[in-house]
């Protein structure tokens, strides 16, 4: 099976079928190089578990120094503002929370008020590069 099979399998919940995929990146306020080492592993730890707990089935993601790559298939019932909140406030409480230099670093929040979103349907050889 080639990627596209691979990657466009239909998600089946109980009244709807849906092939809704997401490419979000976030970045930490400034620009600031603050993901690295253990923050990292954290980072991307912190982000598999809220996928998790709201049933989104992470494609791929990458953790870089300053800023975080995430594909994703989501359920219809989430708006991908309501996703993007969620990811970025958990992990901002409980990065700050377990790494105090991140608080005097930033103390109100971790990550940037904006972030990209490029909506996945078409085209997957330009999200793998």
């Amino acid at each position: 099976m080639d990627i596209m099979g691979k990657r466009k399998e239909l998600r089946h919940d109980r009244h709807t079928v849906s092939l809704l995929t997401d490419h979000l990146v976030i970045t930490p306020k400034y620009r600031g190089k603050i993901l690295t080492g253990e923050v990292a592993f954290v980072t991307e730890g912190i982000i598999r578990g809220t996928c998790a707990e709201m049933g989104l089935k992470i494609i791929e993601i990458a953790v870089n120094v300053d800023h975080v790559h995430l594909f994703f298939q989501y359920p219809p019932k989430y708006s991908l503002s309501f996703i993007a909140k969620k990811l970025k406030g958990r992990s901002s409480r409980l990065l700050r929370q377990e790494f105090p230099h991140l608080r005097e670093w930033c103390d109100d929040h971790l990550w940037a008020s904006g972030c990209y979103h490029g909506s996945v349907g078409q085209g997957w050889e330009i999200v793998e590069k």
